[in-house]
């Protein structure tokens, strides 16, 4: 099974940007769905981002217009562009490939 690694995470003040990437230990050629989760303290995990076949998207309302998926094969990695960040973005953020999670990055946006 691949084993997924996140990184990129950290402290931002609101209105600021982070980039999470999510480095598989194997090819994700087969992977047709990559998923960013986040889990906020007391809540449950909850669904940000998905890209499917490398081209569609979808997005929590939440983030839409705000937050990139994106994929590079080549790399073995899927993207996360988080930009105006806000308070309530404050939470763990995970990927997904198949039946694979990562051990998650924290994202705290405050001032």
């Amino acid at each position: 099974q691949v084993q997924l690694v996140e990184s990129g995470g950290g402290l931002v003040q609101p209105g600021g940007s982070l980039r999470l990437s999510c480095a598989a230990s194997g090819s994700i050629l087969s992977f047709n769905y990559m998923g960013w989760y986040r889990q906020a303290p007391g809540k449950q995990r909850e669904p940000v981002a998905n890209i499917i076949g490398g081209a569609r998207t979808n997005y929590a309302d939440s983030v839409k217009g705000r937050f990139t998926i994106s994929r590079e094969n080549a790399k073995n990695t899927v993207y996360l562009q988080m930009n105006s960040l806000k308070p309530e973005d404050t939470a763990t953020y995970y990927c997904n490939m198949g039946a694979a999670w990562g051990q998650g990055t924290q994202v705290t946006v405050s001032s």
